[in-house]
């Protein structure tokens, strides 16, 4: 049996991302952090800074029961010596009442060196879903 020919060729940087982010919604932060270099900087909502995907992990862990991305594109801008790959999509899951969502917008920007993320920006509109639940208008 032979092994199909995408097999032998090096993961391209939005697949890279791509499986980042699968692993990471397991979540299997372990995992996620294959696709890492160590010590990478992961920016998420609100300004908060981890060095390794067990933070956004413990983060999403206060904020959801579980949250999932709906993938929807992967926009690639390359570089001369790295590449950066914006994965746009929605969360869906459930708030910590047990509140279903959906249709929640994310932009996630993962800067791709050498094969591996070497910084993670997170934005989504998580918060002002939040406000509007508790009859803020802001």
């Amino acid at each position: 049996m032979s092994v199909p020919a995408e097999a032998d060729r090096p993961m391209t940087d939005a697949e890279i991302v791509e499986a980042y982010l699968t692993a990471s919604m397991i979540p299997d932060p372990d995992a996620a952090a294959a696709y890492m270099k160590p010590g990478t900087v992961i920016t998420f909502t609100g300004g908060c800074e981890f060095d390794h995907p067990r933070g956004p992990t413990g983060f999403n862990a206060k904020r959801y029961r579980w949250v999932k991305k709906k993938m929807d594109r992967f926009d690639v801008c390359p570089g001369t010596d790295e590449t950066v790959v914006y994965s746009v999509g929605t969360l869906y899951g459930e708030w910590m009442d047990g509140t279903p969502f959906e249709d929640n917008r994310y932009v996630d920007r993962f800067v791709v060196r050498g094969g591996q993320i070497v910084k993670m920006d997170v934005w989504n509109d998580s918060a002002e879903r939040i406000l509007v639940q508790r009859g803020i208008e802001a």
